[in-house]
């Protein structure tokens, strides 16, 4: 999952009421009335948070009769907890490199860039563009924000379609993006950290 929905899903949750209207969905459906009775909060201010728990999937609503009731999407509320228990994992302890994988790498870089350092075109191949993704990404600093222009106009070093580079920058998780302003990810939440892991045997 890109770390832009785990981002947006989390901000959803960082707010008490609904954490606690997590907690009464989960032992039952409810309508508007009856969680803000509950909270002792109004109908309308129940109305916003529930509006902003729906964006994210984590609720949805079920019409019965003239009576609109809110219920728990806990599908969704267990994968977020399970995607963040899987990027806890993927980050422990160092990773054995291939060789192999190395030398894979060195051999894409040779049939997929001039000499110059532009990309004779992107590769269909998942492996061989996260490769030179990675490639691209590392002239950028982690830890540095950069303005969507300025990103346009560094990858434009690589390749005039900027466009589908930098968006399958957010899809592999090498950038993370927010209000137009876009960051570099940590190395080992790259989709490309994955492909150098040392065969066994």
């Amino acid at each position: 999952m890109q770390l832009s929905k785990q981002v947006a899903f989390h901000k959803v949750m960082g707010d008490p009421t609904r954490i606690k209207i997590v907690y009464l969905l989960q032992e039952e459906c409810l309508h508007v009335g009856a969680i803000a009775g509950k909270l002792g909060l109004s109908a309308p201010t129940i109305s916003h948070h529930l509006t902003k728990m729906k964006e994210c999937n984590l609720v949805f609503s079920r019409k019965e009769k003239n009576t609109v009731y809110y219920h728990l999407n806990k599908k969704v509320l267990a994968h977020h907890g399970s995607v963040l228990q899987q990027f806890a994992q993927e980050g422990k302890g160092d990773v054995p490199v291939s060789d192999k994988v190395l030398k894979e790498k060195q051999k894409v870089m040779n049939n997929f860039l001039e000499k110059n350092g532009r990309l004779k075109n992107i590769p269909s191949q998942q492996k061989k563009k996260l490769f030179l993704l990675e490639h691209m990404v590392e002239g950028l600093k982690v830890g540095e924000k950069y303005p969507e222009k300025e990103v346009n106009e560094y990858i434009k070093q690589f390749h005039d379609d900027f466009a589908t580079l930098r968006r399958e920058f957010i899809i592999h998780q090498f950038m993370y993006r927010e209000n137009g302003i876009y960051e570099v990810n940590p190395k080992e939440m790259w989709a490309s950290s994955k492909l150098y892991v040392a065969e066994e045997g």
